[in-house]
């Protein structure tokens, strides 16, 4: 299911696709959030867990990240704000095992900066020039230690500062970019729709043109479709934002 927050926009320019995979819910969410001045937030969160109180625990915080970082204007700051919103839960902080989330989301001001932050394994890919740029570095075992990269290391909802995830993994809980906006493509994606790809060693930019929307259609269909076809056929919930930047 996309989580549009822009329901009176023609959406032209982006458009997200969602595949469950043979997982039985769909807990990936994403949300797109405009600003009267046409900062724009991208978000795609992968939820950890696979229950409908994930299913919908992701889909509200999709929502109020995407908010959140376009009225801040910056990825980083609407990242950091929801990230404090959720260690703020006493709940959380006694370890109740609450819903959380890999999260990744995009801020591009028109005429300004594009950011991208994220937390866990979720990434942020920017086709400029016909070249494709992974932006994101994975938060998972795997980067952190050689380890399974199926267990994440910081996700949204995680109760730990920056300080402890760095001390324990390696990283902050919270990383991000900034950089000036140029006009190219972005796409966020969750490791059920990335991970078959890169598993099969198929390059992502070919599915960065023409229509956005069909462009993510077609990049789901062949995340499960290959992930399917490993020696390990489990597809996961596959899910992906395309979009055009443009300044």
């Amino acid at each position: 299911m996309r989580e549009d927050v822009d329901e009176d926009l023609a959406v032209t320019s982006y458009a997200t696709a969602q595949r469950p995979g043979d997982r039985a819910f769909q807990c990936d969410a994403t949300a797109v959030y405009t600003t009267p001045d046409g900062t724009r937030a991208y978000v795609l969160l992968d939820g950890v867990g696979d229950t409908p109180a994930v299913r919908s625990w992701t889909r509200t915080a999709a929502r109020r990240l995407a908010r959140a970082a376009a009225e801040h204007a910056d990825a980083e700051a609407g990242l950091r704000a929801e990230y404090d919103h959720y260690v703020a839960d006493p709940a959380r902080t006694a370890g109740h095992g609450l819903p959380c989330a890999a999260a990744v989301v995009a801020a591009h001001v028109p005429g300004g900066l594009f950011s991208v932050a994220w937390s866990g394994d979720a990434r942020a890919y920017l086709l400029l020039d016909g070249h494709l740029r992974l932006l994101t570095e994975d938060h998972n075992a795997r980067r952190a230690c050689d380890g399974d990269r199926n267990l994440i290391t910081a996700c949204l909802g995680e109760a730990r500062s920056d300080e402890e995830t760095e001390q324990i993994w390696g990283h902050p809980a919270i990383e991000y970019l900034r950089g000036p906006a140029r006009p190219g493509w972005l796409l966020l994606a969750s490791d059920g729709a990335y991970e078959p790809h890169e598993d099969a060693g198929h390059d992502l930019a070919g599915y960065l043109t023409g229509d956005p929307h069909a462009a993510a259609e077609r990049l789901v269909d062949d995340a499960v479709r290959r992930a399917h076809e490993l020696s390990d056929p489990y597809a996961d919930n596959a899910s992906v934002l395309v979009a055009r930047i443009t300044c």
